[in-house]
């Protein structure tokens, strides 16, 4: 159940599905762009699971040891000795492109999120010049960052891919759906929840990471009971989301 929440409710905060979401024109237009993403991102996910599938059936003995030894390499192996050269070059390729295009994506938006949000604030004047470079220190220092985690990480891809989600998870989707739904949220209720959601998933993954309840399954429900009680703390009740991008002809 961990690793379907991070993944699935997770990715739903991640840059990829809201870009359905921005280009519509209202609240119906940008709802269906929005399950729409969604949809072709299922579909897409189902490839390599028919794939990797497939193995089963062709060879059983080589996907059991792979299943005891690493499973990552069931589909690679797969295509290196069942598949002909062409195949494979169009495989390797393929995997390498969605490879690169998502650590690009994973690095600019974030970088781009802290310049915007976090840092241009607090820089009164700052000029499209000195933004650019801020945002290139900021993807610079993301790059570093996961680097360095990832070496010293033993995890799997899909173990760091759902700690990841983890993050999006504990952090983003409180204030998303709220933002969305409920008419009362606010940025106060947004802090409340993304710093009590991350805190309490930090927590509990250092000293609890098998206690009763699951980290990521905690951080969320603290993350909405923040949402709540700090958009009520505030008093002062902000448009919801949805109404701003109707307002807006779509336009975030």
């Amino acid at each position: 159940f961990c690793a379907w929440s991070a993944t699935a409710v997770g990715s739903l905060c991640a840059a990829g599905p809201l870009q359905g979401v921005r280009p519509g024109k209202g609240g119906p237009p940008a709802g269906g762009g929005g399950f729409l993403g969604g949809t072709l991102y299922f579909c897409f996910a189902l490839v390599p699971l028919y794939l990797a599938y497939t193995a089963v059936l062709v060879d059983p003995e080589m996907t059991a040891r792979l299943m005891a030894e690493d499973t990552q390499m069931i589909l690679p192996t797969l295509i290196t000795q069942y598949m002909p050269l062409p195949a494979q070059i169009f495989f390797f390729g393929a995997l390498l492109s969605a490879i690169m295009s998502s650590a690009s994506a994973a690095l600019l938006a974030p970088a781009v999120s802290v310049t915007e949000n976090v840092i241009k604030p607090f820089v009164p004047g700052m000029g499209d010049r000195l933004q650019l470079r801020v945002t290139r220190l900021a993807v610079v220092g993301f790059a570093g960052v996961v680097l360095v985690l990832a070496l010293k990480s033993n995890a799997t891809i899909f173990q760091m891919v759902e700690q990841a989600y983890s993050v999006t998870l504990v952090a983003a989707f409180a204030p998303l759906a709220f933002g969305l739904y409920w008419p009362r949220a606010n940025r106060t209720g947004a802090i409340a929840a993304a710093v009590s959601g991350v805190t309490v998933w930090l927590a509990l993954e250092l000293y609890a990471p098998q206690g009763l309840w699951p980290p990521q399954l905690a951080g969320l429900l603290v993350s909405c009971a923040g949402m709540v009680a700090g958009s009520l703390l505030a008093g002062t009740p902000s448009r919801s989301v949805g109404r701003t991008i109707e307002s807006r002809g779509g336009k975030a």
